[in-house]
């Protein structure tokens, strides 16, 4: 048997096939789905998701969500996803290394809310470059 895989953003459909595995960046950590697992629902991290189709793994970047498991039939739905096949991998290691500059100015400067949005962009080029490796 095999899951039907529907990866959703607010504006595209990003992944629509059959998958024998899925493993999600869920909140309390990675959570393998296999045929016939119970139904769930969880919310999902900033990181990358991972699908296995045909003996063939596939890395998807998911901006954060939620995922819903029920009958064999993975939704997740999630503010931004890229596939990792369409990252280029320098241009995601910049924006990785500029994130990271960013974090440190924002340390420094001891300001919260710039703190936070500066660790949010650091954990998505993260994602992107994981996906894209």
């Amino acid at each position: 048997m095999t899951l039907t895989v529907r990866i959703i953003t607010p504006d595209k459909t990003v992944w629509d096939q059959t998958a024998q595995e899925v493993i999600l960046p869920s909140g309390s950590g990675q959570l393998g789905i296999l045929t016939d697992h119970a139904p769930l629902l969880t919310n999902l991290e900033i990181g990358v998701v991972r699908v296995r189709s045909d003996k063939e793994w596939k890395s998807i970047a998911v901006m954060g969500g939620f995922a819903e498991v029920e009958q064999n039939e993975v939704k997740i739905l999630v503010n931004g996803a890229q596939l990792g096949d369409s990252i280029n991998k320098e241009s995601a290691q910049t924006d990785l290394d500029e994130a990271e500059k960013s974090l440190a100015q924002a340390t420094l400067s001891g300001d919260r809310r710039l703190q936070i949005k500066a660790t949010q962009s650091v954990k998505k080029a993260k994602a992107r470059l994981q996906a894209a490796s």
